[in-house]
């Protein structure tokens, strides 16, 4: 990175955050990122892992929001197909909740409003009849099918913070903001890593920190303004595969809340999500409540033949959602749209500016990066035109088409001494960067040490290389979810591994 004035600093590592600082960059703007802990390190790792335009939006009549949900997941969908795949989801019909006219008309509006789609429409199905009833308590008959998108959401945050540095961005994780004032035209910014402190400074600042944003701005950066956040918890809990097959259920409760249940690393099932209002202090220390798994249980329970208690729960994951302010009423009902907000001394008609982020889902963030470009483009004029919605995210460029299935083909023929299951994880983690990360290996051998399961040196040197991971923890949790497989030994010898190639760098 360039060592002069920055254009564009910027205040967290989730997925806005990284949006915005890709977009920024790929414009040419000098830009420098901060993230207190690892990327994708809270919200944006704890989503329901979907690229959608969200159906339940249109009962508190989010149009805008839909529509522009659902022409980005085509967006998105062609960016990075080894993280993002089209899903089925199935509506099993619930006499005593929405009528059935009803969520028929809401899917028709959901088809209506991206009518360019490359995604099966809706339609009804007899459950007694199709595959799709087959896990499905018998009292459920008719129901309908959608589709949607499914994705690894923390992957989709480091592969936007790995194309924002390749277009020059410094993106520094475990690196704690500390300050920043207003001097004449520019911020003076001091930020700690290392355990040294660090001064800079920037034309423009931003705070996309999400449950940290009220906090930053009210103590770190001592501005007079209101909270303009609602923080919700929602939660997720992970239990043995219930059914087979690869697509989704959308279950309608009798609090007019929809949970799903999704299939999730091969063996398990996922079933989320809740919505309450957070009242911690500490949004990384956020867990899931006894009430919050016995919700879910007795939701999946309400439909599945197969029942689970809160002892068949393996694993669980909670987030707090910083969702702006409208003010409504209980949590379901609050907007998932974003609201970029920008302040200035008004004493100083020069002063630098900044903006603020509140909201947003993680479906949008592309278009949320390239709509905080548009209003600094005042500030920054140098800056260069709208370059996202056509380009690839590192490993995406698969093949012309697309196509996972061939492009996992190419890979069991170029590297065929390696286990299928190994291949499709590798092509399904990191796309095109295989050939990048595997080499000419022509060998098992040339993938270094064994740390157990599917895990080879030669993986974790690339994550080490390009995707910042510094301990066991950012690889097994956020850049793949091997956590759910491995055992405390492999788990020891991974993060043992990282030591030793860290302390050798050092």
């Amino acid at each position: 990175m360039k060592q002069d004035i920055l254009d564009i600093f910027i205040i967290g590592g989730g997925i806005n955050g990284v949006g915005i600082a890709r977009d920024a960059a790929g414009r040419g703007l000098n830009v420098m990122l901060v993230e207190q802990a690892d990327l994708a390190s809270a919200t944006s790792s704890a989503s329901s892992k979907l690229i959608h335009g969200g159906l339940r939006y249109l009962e508190y009549y989010q149009f805008a929001l839909v529509r522009k949900a659902l022409i980005e997941r085509e967006i998105l969908l062609n960016s990075a197909p080894h993280i993002i795949w089209p899903a089925r989801f199935v509506i099993p019909h619930n006499q005593h909740q929405r009528p059935k006219w009803l969520v028929r008309l809401g899917l028709f509006l959901y088809d209506s409003l991206n009518l360019k789609q490359k995604l099966k429409f809706s339609r009804s199905v007899n459950l007694t009849k199709e595959a799709y009833g087959d896990a499905i308590k018998t009292e459920y008959t008719a129901g309908f099918v959608y589709s949607d998108c499914r994705v690894h959401d923390s992957r989709l945050v480091v592969l936007n913070a790995q194309d924002a540095a390749n277009n020059g961005a410094s993106i520094n994780t475990h690196t704690s903001f500390i300050s920043a004032k207003r001097d004449g035209k520019l911020w003076q910014i001091t930020y700690k890593k290392n355990d040294q402190t660090h001064q800079v400074q920037a034309k423009v600042l931003i705070n996309a920190a999400g449950p940290w944003v009220d906090g930053i701005n009210q103590k770190k950066l001592k501005l007079k303004v209101k909270g303009g956040t609602r923080l919700i918890t929602g939660s997720h809990i992970i239990v043995p595969k219930i059914y087979e097959g690869e697509h989704c259920y959308l279950f309608q409760n009798e609090d007019n809340r929809i949970v799903f249940a999704i299939p999730y690393e091969n063996d398990f099932t996922m079933i989320g999500t809740t919505d309450k209002a957070f009242d911690g202090d500490n949004a990384h220390k956020v867990k899931i409540s006894k009430q919050e798994t016995e919700y879910l249980c007795e939701i999946a329970n309400q439909y599945f033949e197969q029942q689970i208690t809160p002892k068949d729960v393996k694993w669980s994951f909670s987030g707090v959602r910083s969702l702006f302010d409208d003010h409504a009423k209980d949590a379901k009902s609050v907007t998932r749209d974003y609201i970029l907000d920008i302040e200035r001394d008004a004493a100083n008609p020069d002063s630098p500016p900044l903006l603020t982020v509140y909201g947003g889902k993680i479906t949008t963030f592309r278009h949320l990066g390239q709509a905080a470009c548009h209003k600094l483009r005042i500030f920054l004029p140098h800056m260069g035109l709208d370059w996202t919605r056509d380009a690839t995210l590192p490993g995406g460029d698969i093949n012309d088409s697309r196509n996972m299935a061939e492009f996992i083909t190419t890979l069991e023929n170029k590297y065929d001494f390696l286990p299928q299951s190994l291949i499709k994880r590798l092509a399904t983690h990191y796309g095109s960067k295989v050939h990048q990360m595997l080499s000419n290996a022509q060998n098992i051998k040339a993938l270094g040490a064994h740390m157990g399961y599917d895990i080879y040196a030669v993986e974790l040197d690339y994550v080490m290389a390009h995707e910042w991971v510094t301990c066991a923890d950012d690889f097994i949790w956020r850049r793949t979810r091997l956590g759910l497989h491995i055992d405390k030994k492999v788990i020891t010898k991974i993060e043992n591994y990282i030591k030793e190639r860290m302390n050798a760098q050092n």
